[in-house]
């Protein structure tokens, strides 16, 4: 992306950092927020889901952060080098000119965080403030110095502060470090044109050794590197590349290189109604998401990245097909508890504050459906089936058999009645459909007379009890009388042709009730759906780009071309989408980044160009 220019918030924000001023760093096992104005406002260590030792994103600077800034700058610009999460922000003050580096080096086994602040002309004020706070803010560190001998200057002592609390200690080294002061590290000083200033900051549990000095300059090439010859796999070339290989990014970015894990957003409790209690920790991996993003990353020509997946599915689900669940631990760990962080305000006063998710006791049917697409994609893609691999899925499959007609909670995790969700029927019919196929195409074992039976038994009932004359829609649940942006799935699925006339039907109903003036659409209306909870909520990204994809395939292409273009516009400068979008405040909202908004633009891009192509 580009760089692009706005204005500089001011020192002290009366509202919250808005979501949009938010940068991601990652390294294949963490991720980091940094605002505009080069707060570090929310970091987990050393895993995606571990507490955060940076938590002013849910609550105040006092629940720490990491600032490095130029206070009095009147213009800030920032990018991403090439196709990378090397962040490059530039403050121009009115005697200078400043440019922060910040990344987190990848693949290298530690827990780091470099910047590194260079000034390119004038003199400039630096503010540097390091404020740890560890449990998601509770707990204050013991912090003290450590002098230690630069092994490639054995005449040179370097500077190192450390904070120890608990099982968790954070090192910062650098160049000329903070003081103490009023419970925080912080420093004010003058650079100069020339100068350069860098630091690290590293965890390793307390009762460990300091690390050696990290190399910034090394790992910055090499993190450099690693991200832009992984984008240039990429074999697409057509319209919105860039925000599709940005995209991509951030699909590879919340993917642990550790173990194969997709998480569905680096956050916590970032709300989807400013103030409310719509606030949800998405640091887990559901299997929906993740299938969905192996889709997306296979269409786009990372066939090989979807077997990590498979052996991390292989290994989160192992045991009786009973005890499936919707979502699991970035390394397959099946307690999730929810509870509620009370010492943090929230973004925005938006409470409860929660860690954990309580959706992993829910039973959603729909969740087999997304799976069993994605290891076709992938069996068509040429990952080879193995005896393992195939038995997991034979299992879930004789599973779903037993209990498809029981109501569930639906993909939107409705904390509501139980209900016969027409989408979770239709994914029910979905995964019976590629598993026939399975045996069709590639002569795998399995009871196929009697998957087809249920297929189609599947497919009569929702036509018979999913579908509304009166309304000319399919309904969000049988009875209903409202639908739900889900159903635009059903087309993708090939549940029935896209030219059938209740699959158009079914699209213009969600356009014409579900849609917001901009085009950006809700995923159900909350004045109609039970869902247990309080209040409203924006305009989800994903069911954006499902009215996208769908607009294409019944033959809309330039309506859904404009709708893409909506779509793309709706990230911020850095090119990272939220869960949702509040056109009407021009506002993100949800956790950030979020699988979910990226892996739909992905796939919308590619539905918009093979309609192209196509008509």
């Amino acid at each position: 992306m580009a760089a692009q220019t706005s204005p500089a918030p001011s020192a002290v924000p009366a509202l919250p950092t808005p979501i949009a001023d938010y940068a991601v760093l990652g390294d294949g096992h963490s991720c980091a927020l940094v605002s505009l104005r080069g707060s570090v406002d929310w970091l987990c260590l050393p895993h995606f889901d571990s507490p955060a030792c940076f938590a002013a994103l849910l609550g105040a600077p006092e629940h720490g952060r990491w600032l490095l800034t130029v206070p009095d700058a009147t213009e800030v610009s920032r990018r991403y080098v090439d196709e990378s999460f090397v962040l490059e922000t530039t403050y121009t003050s009115p005697t200078g000119t400043a440019r922060v580096t910040d990344f987190m080096p990848v693949a290298d086994g530690r827990a780091d965080l470099a910047r590194r602040l260079e000034v390119l002309e004038g003199t400039v004020t630096v503010e540097h403030e390091w404020i740890v706070r560890f449990g998601y803010g509770a707990y204050e560190p013991w912090v003290h110095r450590v002098d230690q001998d630069d092994s490639r200057d054995p005449d040179r002592r370097h500077r190192t502060i450390r904070a120890v609390a608990g099982p968790d200690s954070l090192v910062l080294r650098g160049d000329r470090l903070p003081e103490p002061d009023d419970h925080r590290h912080r420093d004010v000083f003058e650079a100069h044109a020339g100068e350069r200033y860098e630091y690290v900051c590293t965890w390793t549990r307390s009762w460990e050794p300091v690390p050696a000095r990290l190399s910034i300059s090394s790992r910055l090439e090499d993190t450099t590197a690693m991200w832009r010859d992984w984008a240039r796999r990429c074999a697409y070339e057509g319209p919105h590349a860039a925000e599709l290989v940005r995209s991509l990014l951030v699909l590879r970015l919340l993917t642990s290189v550790r173990t194969g894990g997709i998480v569905a957003a680096a956050t916590t409790s970032l709300p989807e109604d400013f103030g409310g209690e719509r606030n949800w920790d998405y640091r887990f991996c559901w299997l929906r998401d993740a299938a969905l993003t192996v889709e997306a990353l296979i269409e786009s020509g990372y066939s090989d990245e979807c077997e990590a997946w498979r052996s991390w599915l292989l290994r989160a689900v192992a045991g009786s097909p009973q005890d499936l669940q919707i979502m699991y631990g970035v390394d397959g760990r099946r307690d999730l508890p929810e509870r509620h962080l009370d010492h943090l305000p929230g973004y925005a006063a938006s409470r409860p504050v929660r860690v954990g998710n309580a959706a992993v006791d829910q039973m959603q049917n729909d969740v087999l459906g997304e799976v069993m697409c994605a290891l076709e994609m992938a069996r068509d893609a040429g990952l080879v089936e193995t005896d393992e691999t195939w038995a997991l899925q034979r299992e879930l499959v004789n599973d779903l058999v037993t209990h498809w007609q029981v109501p569930d909670r639906g993909i939107w995790e409705v904390r509501g009645p139980e209900r016969h969700f027409v989408h979770s029927k239709v994914m029910s019919w979905a995964a019976l459909d590629r598993a026939v196929r399975a045996v069709e195409t590639y002569d795998l074992p399995g009871p196929v007379d009697d998957w087809r039976s249920v297929r189609d038994a599947i497919h009569a009932e929702v036509l018979e009890r999913g579908w509304d004359e009166s309304v000319g829609s399919f309904v969000q649940y049988y009875g209903a009388r409202h639908t739900d942006a889900s159903l635009l799935q059903m087309a993708q699925v090939g549940f029935l042709p896209a030219d059938d006339p209740r699959i158009v039907s079914t699209v213009r109903h969600v356009q014409a009730t579900l849609s917001d003036p901009a085009g950006f659409v809700l995923r159900y209306s909350t004045d109609h759906t039970e869902d247990g909870l309080s209040g409203h909520e924006a305009p989800f990204l994903v069911c954006t780009a499902w009215m996208v994809d769908a607009l294409a395939r019944i033959g809309e292409v330039e309506e859904a071309d404009a709708l893409l273009g909506t779509l793309v516009a709706s990230a911020n400068d850095v090119g990272l989408m939220a869960e949702q979008f509040d056109a009407g405040r021009a506002r993100m909202a949800g956790n950030f980044p979020q699988a979910f908004s990226h892996l739909g633009l992905v796939r919308a891009v590619h539905a918009v160009d093979r309609a192209r192509a196509t008509s």
